[in-house]
């Protein structure tokens, strides 16, 4: 049985590049984040109920009054999806939480980037003493 079967309800949210995405809410689960008040009981928005992962991302969130939001999240690793209304503060941890996964990413982007860069340097310092470099080859 899918998993998505058992959904009670589904919400249109049109993005500002004009694509439609679909937020599916799901019946209450063990796994599920669902409804105000889950946030004392939430370890992190980013650590998936069901596996544990530290990968979960939203998907789609808005306000739900002054101080809360509705956010919808997803873990790549499971594949779980769910949604609950979140008060500001363990919204503004994730949000520091996602900063920090993004700026190691970048990080580690940069050192894959000059890793690149140093081994085709030394293939083209190689290439020029062994002479296999032509004026036609460039």
């Amino acid at each position: 049985m899918s998993r998505h079967a058992d959904h009670r309800s589904v919400r249109r949210v049109v993005l500002p590049s004009g694509k439609t995405i679909e937020i599916l809410y799901f019946a209450a689960h063990p796994d599920s984040i669902d409804g105000p008040g889950t946030s004392e009981t939430v370890e992190g928005l980013h650590v998936c109920p069901a596996c544990a992962s530290k990968l979960v991302a939203p998907v789609a969130w808005e306000e739900a009054g002054t101080s809360h939001w509705d956010v919808t999240l997803h873990c790549p690793n499971c594949d779980w999806l769910g949604s609950g209304v979140f008060d500001e503060e363990l919204v503004e941890r994730f949000d520091e939480e996602l900063d920090r996964g993004t700026e190691a990413l970048v990080r580690d982007l940069q050192r894959l980037m000059r890793a690149n860069m140093e081994d085709e340097i030394d293939r083209f310092v190689a290439a020029l003493g062994a002479d296999q470099i032509w004026p036609m080859d460039f």
